[in-house]
């Protein structure tokens, strides 16, 4: 029983950190899109409202006991949690296209919009999560100030997933010793 606990641990920790860094992955395509062409990135980031909100529904059904009941509300919990991100981001196209907001302005407000909605989804179904809005939230930040910005965000992706392995190492050695 021990064994089957450990060999699902070890799959859920390859699983959720795959995630981790498939979505930080596509917010690096999705900032360096939008630093290119900010209409495609709008485009881009309301595709990725729909992707994140897959990706947290799911991890949040491997988190659970694999109940109907359960699925029934996480996936009614996360729907809504994303419908309004969508609502939102469609809030800032609408301030864009009235001329009240920039197109580059437009794109870092969703950026940051994203960012805050995969933090607090972060709170229930993972720190990975948050990770990745944090991240989200720095690189809109970083690229208001820095030309080279992509590089920055790329050191700092490969940062948090090497942190997050030697985390794991180390809190399986704490466990484990």
């Amino acid at each position: 029983m021990q064994e089957n606990q450990t060999i699902s641990e070890k799959i859920k920790f390859h699983v959720e950190e795959g995630i981790l860094i498939l979505l930080l992955i596509l917010s690096l395509t999705g900032i360096a899109i939008t630093d290119f062409s900010p209409d495609d990135g709008y485009g881009y980031w309301i595709i990725m409202v729909f992707v994140f909100g897959l990706f947290a529904i799911f991890i949040a059904w491997l988190q659970s006991k694999h109940k109907d009941g359960e699925f029934k509300a996480i996936v009614k919990e996360q729907s809504i949690h994303w419908l309004i991100s969508l609502l939102v981001v469609g809030g800032a196209f609408l301030l864009q296209k009235s001329g009240q907001l920039t197109e580059e302005s437009a794109g870092q407000v969703i950026l940051l919009i994203l960012a805050l909605s995969t933090m607090l989804d972060g709170l229930r179904i993972g720190w990975r999560f948050s990770i990745v809005g944090l991240f989200l939230g720095s690189s809109s930040v970083i690229g208001a100030f820095y030309d080279m910005f992509i590089w920055i965000d790329i050191a700092v992706a490969i940062g948090i997933v090497i942190l997050t392995f030697l985390w794991h190492y180390w809190m399986n050695s704490k466990i484990n010793p």
